[in-house]
């Protein structure tokens, strides 16, 4: 009785406590009237025979045949277009790799030109920039289409931390992070560093 009262009591403090905001008996469920499960026994007489006698030849079984593993077919790399209109199609290749790595460059130019000499983005374009972003633009597209125009794939050369999707990643945050820095620039009215 003393044990069950105790309980009560635990259980009145557990359930009347401002977490479950049950503060009468009523609401309260009975946990220690639990039955307990019935067990249930385990046939003690079971027996195993061996049904084959002393006498008895055992008949050879087949040896299970494994087939022969084929050798492979080569991996037959698919073909590439390497027609212009293939290559520069709006899911092709070449736009958006091209763009996102003069992106990439122009960002880290962007930045790099605005800490040492002070000078926004537009200003750096107007004050001689637009020769050296076209000699940029020039020689990063010519290094991207020669492998193009030769078949080759951009994922061939992908490994597994510098792959092609993360190029394609970076290259697109980098574009966003060039009109960003340009657009916050001209709201400010000066260089964002």
């Amino acid at each position: 009785m003393a044990a069950s009262s105790s309980a009560m009591q635990m259980q009145s403090l557990l359930l009347a406590s401002p977490m479950t905001g049950l503060a009468s008996k009523r609401q309260m469920v009975q946990f220690y009237n639990v039955k307990p499960m019935p067990r249930f026994r385990r046939k003690l007489n079971l027996q195993v025979r061996c049904l084959a006698e002393e006498g008895d030849q055992k008949e050879p079984m087949p040896a299970a045949t494994t087939p022969e593993p084929k050798p492979s077919p080569p991996r037959i790399s698919p073909k590439v277009s390497t027609k212009f209109s293939d290559v520069f199609a709006f899911s092709g290749p070449a736009p958006e790799r091209i763009n996102g790595r003069l992106a990439m460059v122009g960002f880290v130019a962007a930045l790099a030109m605005e800490l040492s000499s002070g000078q926004d983005v537009l200003t750096q374009i107007s004050n001689g920039g637009i020769p050296l972003f076209v000699g940029t633009s020039i020689v990063l597209s010519l290094a991207s289409l020669i492998p193009l125009f030769r078949g080759e794939t951009v994922e061939s050369r992908s490994g597994q931390f510098m792959s092609s999707d993360a190029e394609l990643w970076n290259g697109r945050f980098a574009m966003l992070g060039l009109v960003a820095l340009a657009f916050t620039e001209y709201v400010k009215g000066g260089t964002l560093v």
